[in-house]
């Protein structure tokens, strides 16, 4: 159990998450709960704290909206969230469709997709990033927010929390695209969310920080990376994770038998190892 409980407990603690996130939006929809009312757009902590996705916010600044206060604050309080522990922590332990692509991912590696020589990824990684201008042109072109018309994470949402739309549709879909067309396809190259959390995520606190010199090059950690290329430095050079696109989601640090990997904050691991 204690092993069962090292290799995946930052796994557990995810779904957790997860799932709590969404029993609360359900619970508030159906029997009027307040501890999360709303959806993953606009919410309210117990009625009162306010939270708002700062890029939906930006869609509906491009869109000319006009911002309510409640909106702006509530803006305020997800940047500052994200910026301190990691933005795109929103995609591997609040996303909805988080949970789909780690399964998709899951399945490739055990039926051995990954290992058929040959293969390689046939898109950019940057691809989210461009995305995300065409969104916002968009959004100020049609005077909308463009992306929250057509996003599989709010159709997802919607179809758990009100048993509306085409979640479920939209669940198969991603899942059957990541597991035979694109190796984390949506989170990993597609999804504008992901890649505009990656630009807070460049200045986050909370970092996965890799010691070379326990280091035995094994790459389990490569290996269950949804962005493994943030590892670079994996046997090279004892460095902090410090691009914007890690997830945090710890299966690094999990699978990790040298324990090469672990939390840190940032820059504090150089800090003792200089002793200053």
């Amino acid at each position: 159990m204690a092993k069962l409980w090292n290799n995946y407990r930052y796994l557990i603690l995810r779904r957790f998450t997860q799932i709590s996130i969404l029993v609360l939006y359900f619970g508030a929809n159906a029997w009027g709960w307040t501890m999360l009312m709303g959806n993953l757009s606009s919410s309210k902590i117990f009625n009162v704290i306010p939270m708002s996705d700062p890029y939906a916010a930006l869609q509906m600044l491009f869109a000319g909206a006009a911002m309510a206060t409640d909106l702006l604050i509530g803006v305020a309080v997800a940047t500052v969230f994200y910026l301190l522990i990691g933005g795109r922590a929103f995609c591997s332990w609040v996303c909805p469709i988080n949970m789909v692509t780690d399964l998709a991912n899951f399945t490739r590696r055990k039926i051995g997709m990954d290992k058929i020589k040959g293969v390689k990824q046939p898109a950019s990684r940057n691809i989210r990033y461009w995305v995300l201008a065409l969104s916002l042109i968009l959004s100020y072109l049609l005077g909308v927010a463009a992306f929250e018309f057509v996003s599989p994470i709010s159709m997802v949402h919607r179809g758990i929390v009100f048993g509306l739309g085409f979640g479920w549709s939209v669940m198969v879909i991603i899942f059957l695209f990541d597991l035979f067309v694109l190796k984390n396809g949506w989170c990993g190259h597609i999804c504008p969310l992901g890649g505009f959390y990656s630009l807070l995520g460049k200045f986050s606190l909370i970092r996965v920080q890799h010691n070379e010199e326990n280091c035995t090059l094994c790459m389990k950690c490569k290996n269950v990376c949804p962005e493994n290329q943030v590892l670079h430095m994996i046997g090279k050079e004892s460095l902090p994770v410090l691009s914007g696109e890690c997830t945090n989601c710890a299966r690094c640090i999990e699978v990790c038998d040298d324990d090469a990997l672990e939390f840190s904050i940032r820059n504090m691991a150089k800090k003792k190892k200089t002793g200053e």
